[in-house]
Parts: C-alpha cells; sequence; structure tokens
C-alpha cells in the first residue's frame, strides 16, 4: 500500500513536469475535461437559459450550438448572451461546475489556494458577424495581474478563425522587441507585425483551454459556417499579487487550507 502511494506521488509530480514544460514552451495546454458531470450540467444549462430567453419552436426542435446562426437575429444576440451570463453567475453549481472542469490543473499549475473570478463570462460569434470581435490584447494591459491563468472552455469544436488566436510563449521576447522598435499606430498595425507568430487554437469539445492571459491573443471575424460558443474564466493563487482587479471586488476565495484561515483570523494580544 505504501509502495502504491509512493508511486502516486511520482506520477503526480511527473505530470506537473509535463505540463510545466508544455506551459513554458506555449503559453498554453489543452486538457480534457476532468469532470464529464460538471461539463454536461453546463452544457444543459447554458442551453435552457438560451432556449428559456429565445422562444423559437424551430430553434428548440432543431437545437445545436454550432448552428445558432440559422436561429438566433444578429441584432438580439448580444441581448440574449447577457441574460445567459445573468444566469449562470446565479447559479451557484454553475459555478463550482466550472472550476471541476480543471481542478486537478489548477492545482498543478496555479496552487491549492485559490481565487477565481465573480463572474464567468460568455462568448458567442456568429459566421462573419463583426459585432463580437476582441481584437489583440493581453489581459493585463487592462488590470489583470500577471499571476492569473484563463480557463477557456469551447462548447463546439474550434479551429482556425472559429477559434481565438494567442501568441507563442517562446515570441513573447521578440514581441517586446516588435513592441519598442516599431511606430504602432493601431491594434491593428499590432497584430499584423505579430501574426506570423500567433497561432489559432484547435479544440474539441470535452477538453478545456488553460492559457496565460498576459500573451497577446484574441479573434478575428469567424469565417467558417459555424458558431463559436465559449466560456471563460480567471484564476489565481489566493496570496499572489493582484493589480487593478482586486480580491472582493473581482475575485473570491475558492479554496483556503485551514492554517491559513486560522492565520487570516489571527489577533495580536493586545490589538
Amino acid at each position: 500500500m505504501f509502495r502504491i502511494e509512493i508511486l502516486k506521488a511520482h506520477f503526480n509530480i511527473m505530470s506537473e513536469k509535463i505540463l510545466e514544460k508544455k506551459l513554458s514552451e506555449k503559453g498554453f495546454l489543452i486538457q480534457k475535461s476532468e469532470s464529464k458531470k460538471s461539463l454536461s450540467y453546463i452544457n444543459l444549462f447554458i442551453k435552457k437559459s438560451i432556449l428559456k430567453h429565445y422562444k423559437n419552436d424551430n430553434l428548440k426542435k432543431n437545437f445545436s450550438f454550432d448552428k445558432l446562426h440559422n436561429f438566433i437575429e444578429i441584432d438580439k444576440l448580444n441581448s440574449l448572451r447577457l441574460k445567459v451570463i445573468s444566469d449562470l453567475n446565479n447559479d451557484p453549481k454553475f459555478r463550482q461546475s466550472y472550476f471541476r472542469i480543471a481542478e486537478k490543473t489548477l492545482y498543478n499549475l496555479v496552487g491549492n489556494e485559490l481565487s477565481m473570478q465573480n463572474n464567468i463570462n460568455l462568448s458567442i460569434q456568429f459566421p462573419n458577424d463583426e459585432s463580437s470581435l476582441l481584437p489583440l490584447h493581453a489581459d493585463t494591459w487592462s488590470g489583470d495581474s500577471p499571476f492569473e491563468a484563463v480557463i477557456w472552455l469551447p462548447l463546439v469544436k474550434c479551429y482556425k478563425t472559429k477559434s481565438m488566436f494567442i501568441l507563442k510563449q517562446k515570441k513573447y521576447e521578440n514581441f517586446l522587441k516588435v513592441y519598442k522598435r516599431k511606430k504602432i499606430k493601431s491594434v491593428s498595425d499590432l497584430y499584423k507585425s505579430i501574426k506570423k507568430n500567433t497561432e489559432f487554437i484547435k479544440i474539441n469539445y470535452g477538453n478545456f483551454l488553460f492559457f496565460n492571459q498576459s500573451l497577446p491573443h484574441g479573434n478575428v471575424v469567424n469565417e467558417t459556417k459555424e458558431t463559436r460558443i465559449s466560456l471563460n474564466c480567471r484564476f489565481k493563487g489566493l496570496f499572489t499579487p493582484y493589480a487593478q482587479k482586486k480580491l472582493g471586488s473581482f475575485f473570491s476565495p475558492l479554496k483556503i487550507k485551514p492554517v491559513s484561515k486560522l492565520a487570516l483570523n489571527y489577533k495580536f494580544p493586545g490589538d
């Protein structure tokens, strides 16, 4: 029994090292969902929420995330998206289910004392829709801490322009040099200057993407004939540095160890 436990511990250490190596090379990892039950809950919840807020018999009869654009009017998409976001963020089980999708990966790569973004985001991008674009950016450029990581969960198969792109980790130092050397007049110019060093994420439903949100990333017009629908949420070590987005207003504690709980409640004699 003791030998089995040693072997398990060794396997976990090796698995963590493999993940660390992949992350340091590419800046992202594609992992299989760690909870089929949680994934099914998320999938069904989103489907029910869409059908609740968008009454359409044909949509109900022929429901497919890939084909949402065939039933939902583009001018009503954002309103629907915001209603679904409200539903999912008011459901405590949804939040826990999202964490369960990537729990072991987060423990291995981020830590076992975690904070989680208060609100999970939902993106829906129809074919040829220019209104749902998120141009090149890095989350750290707008108040996020470099100690954060993103769990990006697609509800469909994503590939090419139906997916998001990200700058390869090993090209980041080169990106910094390009940024300093060239006079960049727009985000479009910046993307053109690094486009050859970016990669569109190819990922199947049932997998999640773990990525370094400090790397420049974004999306372009979806030139496929299918809808892209995905969720994203940030996680970080509970006691690692925060930037403008603070614990409480933007993040909430997710996992706290007993000693940390005692420490947080400690009062020095006389205070």
